[in-house]
């Protein structure tokens, strides 16, 4: 029963991505080319969710699943995070999905995001190798 609510609020999450063509391979590809604003839209409310998230968690204090207060740390930016970045974008514009997505597109029935899926855990596996050789 434990599992029962996150997988819930998962295909629920899914289903989100997929009515709003978040997850179309079409709709990439039309923000990546400049051609309608509907992903940068998206992306735009997404940012002004997550700036509000986060004021409110500073005000109110909230606390972890553990009990601890919630601490948010500023990171840094330098070449990894570039690096990083467009190896992310590389692979976003190629697939049309980054990691969420990409369950929503299998779940759609798109059959080639398992390529995808499979590149996302090799791509997982080599970061995992490669994390102590990386700049953090």
């Amino acid at each position: 029963m434990r599992i029962f609510i996150p997988l819930l609020i998962g295909v629920y999450f899914g289903i989100i991505l997929v009515k709003s063509q978040v997850a179309s391979w079409f709709r990439i590809q039309r923000m990546f080319h400049f051609e309608e604003a509907h992903m940068y839209l998206v992306l735009a409310s997404a940012i002004a969710v997550g700036a509000v998230a986060i004021l409110v968690i500073k005000r109110l204090g909230v606390h972890t699943i553990d009990g601890n207060v919630a601490q948010l740390k500023e990171k840094g930016i330098h070449k990894g995070v570039i690096a990083g970045g467009m190896l992310f974008g590389m692979g976003w514009v190629i697939t049309g999905a980054c990691p969420g997505p990409i369950f929503a597109q299998i779940g759609n029935g798109e059959w080639a995001a398992l390529a995808t899926f499979s590149g996302a855990l090799v791509g997982a596996y080599l970061y995992a190798i490669a994390r102590p050789r990386l700049p953090h």
